[in-house]
């Protein structure tokens, strides 16, 4: 199971970014636990100069504006 977090304060981007990702994994058939961090002290953590952010199994793969479907399906299934 993929460990997926979104980082993001909850705009727009950041939510179509989690919708994205929710997708993504449904469509790939990959099980994957998403979680939503809006808290800036945790996002902070991450080192992300921008939102959205993603961050599968504990390595940060993406930071600000929308991901690409294509690369969001490549991270997903690495």
């Amino acid at each position: 199971m993929k460990d997926i977090k979104v980082l993001g304060p909850g705009c727009k981007r950041c939510q179509t970014t989690e919708d994205m990702v929710k997708a993504a994994a449904a469509a790939l058939g990959i099980e994957a636990s998403i979680e939503k961090i809006t808290d800036y002290a945790e996002m902070a953590k991450y080192g992300i100069p921008s939102t959205p952010g993603i961050v599968i199994d504990g390595k940060v793969v993406h930071a600000g504006g929308l991901p690409k479907e294509d690369d969001l399906k490549r991270w997903l299934q690495a």
